[in-house]
């Protein structure tokens, strides 16, 4: 028998195949993990934004706007903050925050600015209104529900949160 394979088989590859740094396997657990990690930074930035947008009486584009781009921030700060625990320089902690979280906050913004613009009134509810933070509580599960599985997949091919992994012992 030639063993060589030049048709590789649809089942997926043993680890002994793949000792180099690639792909974690990715469970959903280290999905959902990364998700809420994303989620939390994003929670952060999109309540800053919101409140601040709300309370400054700006636009709903305007505050749309100042909640991603807050939500980029925190996002990228916190998986920054652990992978420079492990010793490593600015720059390269950066690279890694923006690889492992681009593609999961930017779903999450989505999903969570379009529940907040969909429901009705939520905009412009105003801060001590309550239909404000149900939309805002409910987008942000929608985000996590949704973007869930696109980590998981992320990280199944060595991309997304499991750039970090590298980064991270004993998580």
């Amino acid at each position: 028998m030639d063993h060589s394979g030049h048709h590789p088989s649809p089942e997926p590859a043993l680890p002994a195949e793949h000792e180099h740094h690639t792909a974690p396997t990715a469970t959903w657990a280290m999905a959902a993990q990364a998700t809420l990690h994303c989620l939390t930074g994003c929670a952060i930035g999109e309540v800053l934004g919101m409140v601040i947008g709300t309370a400054a009486g700006l636009s709903n584009l305007a505050t749309v706007v100042l909640s991603v781009a807050l939500a980029f921030v925190f996002g990228y700060a916190l998986t920054m903050r652990g992978v420079l625990r492990a010793g490593v320089d600015f720059r390269t902690a950066l690279k890694v925050a923006l690889a492992a979280d681009t593609i999961s906050i930017a779903m999450m913004e989505i999903l969570d600015n379009g529940v907040m613009l969909i429901v009705p009134g939520a905009m412009d509810a105003g801060l001590g209104n309550w239909l404000f933070w149900v939309a805002l509580a409910g987008s942000l599960l929608v985000a996590f529900v949704l973007t869930t599985p696109v980590n998981k997949w992320l990280i199944s091919r060595g991309k997304g949160h499991a750039v970090t992994h590298q980064y991270h012992h004993g998580h």
